[in-house]
């Protein structure tokens, strides 16, 4: 069941969606500030790729405190927007009843977009 809704997943919008995360991703790498930014941007974009199956947890690395600074940062450049897009098509999709397992995934990535930064992204 998983690979049918990862397929389908793929087809009506999540390759588009990996692409434009994947491009902000590059973006972000050509400059020495932006690469954690695109390291984050990237792993929502292998989100976007496979969503179903995939986990989401927190992680205890050694970066202490310099984790919240930079969600907030994060939040403060774009991540609220990402999150605010993640939840609203979510909503969308719950409407209908063949939808909500997408929903349930945009949920999910609305979860890593709005922090990204202390999380890590599990693919089975």
């Amino acid at each position: 069941m998983r690979i049918i809704g990862n397929v389908l997943w793929l087809v009506f919008g999540g390759l588009e969606a990996a692409i434009g995360y994947f491009t902000g991703s590059l973006a972000m790498a050509c400059t020495i500030i932006g690469l954690p930014v695109a390291f984050q941007t990237f792993k929502i974009g292998l989100l976007c790729l496979w969503p179903f199956g995939a986990e989401i947890e927190d992680t205890d690395s050694l970066d202490g405190c310099i984790r919240i600074p930079l969600n907030v940062l994060w939040i403060i450049m774009g991540g609220l927007w990402a999150w605010f897009m993640h939840i609203i098509f979510g909503v969308l999709l719950f409407i209908t009843i063949i939808g909500i397992p997408f929903g349930r995934q945009h949920f999910k990535m609305a979860r890593l977009s709005l922090a990204p930064f202390g999380k890590r992204v599990l693919l089975k």
